[in-house]
């Protein structure tokens, strides 16, 4: 199984999304909620690039937000990135 960290708000509409569709696919992950712990946003940032949510890393593989992880998948390319 896939290591999966997710740099997240809440109130995100596509973060929810993002965590729909891993959730749909049985998977667990590592949520940052920048909300809740301000000072990892700009870890995110250095991390990414992006200053948007959600930003999200299979393994060591950034993904970046919900409109990559949905391409990925309508690709075909999601499911041998965790490993199913």
């Amino acid at each position: 199984m896939a290591a999966i960290e997710i740099y997240s708000r809440g109130t995100c509409p596509y973060c929810v999304a993002a965590k729909r569709l891993l959730a749909a696919k049985g998977e667990s992950w590592t949520e940052v909620d920048i909300a809740a712990l301000p000072e990892r946003r700009r870890e995110m940032i250095e991390r990414s690039g992006r200053n948007t949510v959600p930003q999200i890393w299979i393994d060591d593989r950034h993904v970046g937000g919900f409109d990559d992880l949905a391409a990925l998948d309508q690709a075909g390319e999601l499911d041998p990135l965790l490993g199913t």
